[in-house]
């Protein structure tokens, strides 16, 4: 009997050292990781989007960046998993490709489990429609928000075309912005085509409690405050 006991305890113990192992894994290889230690007993999706947003070319290998094709799928993982109850964004991006970006954030705004996005150092360019994604946002006290036109790089034809296209790519932007947060549409338009603040650029930088004067963001707060607000959402739900 004491032999048998001890080889389960072997056994459990090497099946929570994999367990940790594969945690570990995904959180190195994704920036993702479940919380389930709470008092509330609710397990909570952590999605992490930090660096740039990569699309579909591979940025070079010093660069910090998040995979839209690695999230997609996980995102969608999270939709069909009836254990998880929320999911919480922590964002520390300074922007990326727009389709990928837009793409995370379609998905994130259409999920249907409640969910929170913190704003942690910053959260540029494409990275403002990601923060807005969320059922609520925070931001930290220093946390800053750089709203500007698109930018292309490479080869770019100058025709009237062109100019249509990137006011068709900054007003997809604009809309899912303003249609996610307390901002007006036009509101927007002039903290983007804003001259007066950046010298060598057009646009905005907004920090901590002005994302909240504007209307971007919900509230200041800190992961406290963000856990806090959903574990009071998922039990609403």
């Amino acid at each position: 009997m004491a032999e048998n006991t001890k080889q389960q305890t072997m056994e459990r113990k090497l099946d929570e050292k994999k367990l940790e192992e594969k945690t570990d894994e995904k959180l190195e290889e994704f920036g993702q990781i479940t919380l389930d230690k709470n008092r509330h007993e609710n397990k909570i999706h952590l999605l992490t989007i930090i660096g740039e947003v990569e699309g579909h070319e591979n940025l070079s290998g010093n660069t910090k960046t998040t995979k839209y094709d690695h999230l997609l799928p996980q995102l969608a993982a999270l939709e069909d998993d009836d254990s998880i109850r929320g999911l919480l964004v922590l964002l520390n991006t300074s922007g990326g490709d727009v389709d990928a970006g837009l793409a995370i954030a379609e998905m994130i705004a259409s999920l249907s489990k409640p969910t929170v996005s913190l704003v942690l150092g910053g959260s540029h360019s494409i990275g403002v429609p990601l923060a807005v994604s969320t059922d609520y946002s925070f931001i930290v006290p220093t946390g800053t928000m750089m709203i500007h036109p698109v930018r292309m790089t490479g080869l770019v034809i100058g025709a009237s075309q062109t100019y249509e296209y990137f006011n068709m790519i900054q007003d997809r932007i604009l809309t899912f912005i303003s249609d996610h947060s307390e901002i007006a549409y036009d509101r927007v338009k002039r903290l983007m085509h804003n001259t007066e603040m950046l010298t060598r650029d057009l646009g905005t930088v907004l920090v901590g409690e002005q994302t909240v004067k504007e209307g971007l963001i919900d509230e200041v707060g800190g992961i406290r405050e963000a856990l806090l607000k959903l574990y009071q959402m998922i039990e609403k739900a």
